[in-house]
């Protein structure tokens, strides 16, 4: 071994930024391919929306602002955004809402505040609440799974629906919700929520067919498969383990105490864990490197933080998925937790150690 001399600066950067940006959309796979063969082909549809969206965004806004276009769309940073914020939209909600959001997330969240690196909130999480608020109705019409669906949707069916809110055989996008059973279907988290507000207990709600398993039917095996592309980028070491394990944990030790305290209106942690937008969200959202915190100590403090909000908007709030509100308020507190989170410089010593 011979010892290399070298000036400064002695940090390697093993990846660049495309690559990065390139194993994560790369992992969301998995769960990609899961979530179109339970709710059917419009996630599909809804991916290539928004990435057209995003790259003529992106290209427009650079071009306005005199800079070169094609190095920023190499970077595949506006490519992540809109995969995240596709995969997080009902499969089948109309075409222009895809637009607006992804359109929302490159230009003001992302551009308007200096491009990549710059932005203060995730821009993904930050159009997912811009559409919730602005089209709640669009926003909450999911699908039940295919095994639950009275209408089975081809393609061309799919591409209708999307474009028009009717399949081509005519039936209505409220049509499409409806089970097997003629019951009209919501997420497990979603029905779970209206059912305690009527008075309904746990054990009653969770009697209903989208609760097949304990997660909900479909969602289970979602959120395996991005749990699945989540330790992938944690081997590639892509990611920092703290973020996600202080979320998970934070939310499986609250959930836990609040149903052995309240078993009739709390669900339990596995429910908590494996329902809803759970594993996307820790592993491929709060991470983001650029919104998130960026030590270690602060890493903990922030993904506990999403946890305990994820908790209390799901079961105080008025959102029955609380990712994006928990996400978005975590950011706002990154820089004072960065701030009291900041190593001590190598060979300082307080004040008080001085005197």
């Amino acid at each position: 071994m011979s010892f290399k001399i070298a000036s400064s600066p002695h940090q390697r950067i093993s990846r660049s930024t495309a690559q990065i940006m390139r194993i994560v959309t790369l992992a969301c796979l998995p769960g990609i391919a899961v979530q179109a063969v339970l709710f059917g082909y419009g996630v599909l549809i809804q991916l290539l929306l928004a990435i057209v969206t995003a790259w003529l965004s992106e290209a427009a806004v650079l071009k306005l602002r005199g800079k070169a276009v094609l190095p920023s769309l190499k970077d595949n940073s506006a490519l992540l955004t809109a995969v995240l914020l596709a995969i997080s939209i009902p499969p089948y909600a109309p075409w222009w809402l895809v637009v607006i959001g992804t359109a929302f997330a490159i230009i003001i969240v992302k551009q308007l505040y200096g491009g990549l690196g710059n932005n203060l909130f995730n821009p993904a999480m930050a159009a997912y609440v811009l559409l919730l608020i602005s089209f709640p109705l669009q926003m909450t019409q999911w699908l039940p799974p295919l095994s639950l669906q009275s209408v089975s949707l081809t393609p061309l069916d799919a591409l209708c629906t999307v474009f028009s809110q009717y399949s081509c055989s005519g039936f209505s996008l409220s049509q499409l919700q409806s089970s097997i059973d003629g019951i009209t279907m919501a997420t497990p988290l979603d029905t779970l929520r209206t059912d305690l507000n009527r008075g309904l207990t746990l054990d009653e709600s969770l009697q209903k067919p989208v609760f097949y398993g304990f997660a909900g039917a479909g969602w289970l095996w979602v959120n395996l498969a991005y749990l699945a592309g989540g330790l992938l980028l944690l081997q590639q070491k892509i990611i920092s383990w703290r973020i996600p394990l202080a979320i998970l944990s934070s939310l499986f030790v609250l959930s836990s105490i609040a149903s052995l305290a309240s078993s009739d209106t709390v669900a339990g942690p596995l429910f908590h864990l494996f329902s809803g937008g759970t594993m996307l969200a820790a592993f491929f959202i709060a991470t983001d490197p650029v919104s998130a915190s960026t030590t270690n100590k602060g890493r903990l403090l922030y993904g506990g933080l999403i946890g305990l909000l994820v908790f209390l908007i799901r079961n105080f709030g008025g959102y029955p998925d609380a990712y994006a509100f928990a996400v978005l308020l975590a950011n706002m507190v990154v820089p004072l937790i960065d701030y009291y989170t900041r190593p001590r410089t190598y060979g300082h010593r307080p004040r008080s150690e001085l005197k």
